[in-house]
């Protein structure tokens, strides 16, 4: 039998992991102030969105509702997720969700205005992160950002277990497939990519909004 490795662990590939984090993902502390300044960041005359890990479509689902405009596809590797995800678009045609692990290459999907991710980039290695946020600069479209809400690392081991405490768990229940950055590296990896005006925008404990936009 071949064993998985810790980094190719993926606890949403388990339909009862998946439904459990949706029946508790509402009540996350404080998150409807990330996803308020990810709408507050989007740029106008947005048309194409692309939401990376889309969970049951939540973040895209808000984008829409701001912006009834947009055309988007949403994407996520978890049946369970894509399920969800598809019954809330159902009777939406400008949304489309398709099938994706993060841990592959983007798919050849054209250009966007903006790029999404939603609590979903952390479960990727920093060396995936990495060239995945050059893939995400190469097919934005000149002047389009990249908005990633995020569980991010915390500084000190103390820290990281007061963010557990905070959110009514323990260090007990942290995700084995959790492979979280810090925000420092995070930003300086998309500078050095060529993002610009890039800054976290947003912060509480270990959730954390990084952005950066495409020179246009």
């Amino acid at each position: 039998m071949t064993k998985t490795k810790p980094s190719e662990i993926n606890s949403y590939s388990s339909p009862d992991y998946a439904l459990s984090y949706l029946a508790k993902s509402d009540r996350i502390p404080h998150r409807t102030e990330g996803e308020a300044v990810v709408l507050e960041l989007l740029p106008k005359g947005a048309r194409r969105v692309l939401d990376l890990g889309t969970g049951d479509g939540r973040l895209m689902a808000l984008v829409k509702r701001a912006r009834p405009e947009i055309q988007g596809i949403a994407t996520d590797i978890s049946p369970t997720m894509l399920e969800k995800a598809r019954s809330r678009f159902s009777e939406n045609h400008d949304i489309s969700v398709v099938e994706h692990d993060l841990n592959d290459s983007l798919p050849d999907i054209g250009t966007f205005d903006v790029i999404l991710s939603s609590f979903s980039i952390h479960h990727v290695s920093d060396e995936r992160k990495q060239s995945l946020y050059k893939e995400i600069f190469n097919i934005l479209d000149p002047g389009g950002i990249f908005c990633n809400l995020e569980h991010v690392s915390s500084p000190t081991s103390k820290l990281h277990e007061d963010f557990y405490n905070a959110m009514g768990a323990t260090l007990w229940d942290e995700d084995p497939s959790n492979k979280c950055a810090g925000v420092e590296i995070q930003l300086d990896w998309m500078q050095q990519i060529g993002f610009k005006d890039v800054d976290c925008f947003w912060k509480w404990r270990e959730l954390a909004l990084l952005s950066g936009k495409k020179p246009s």
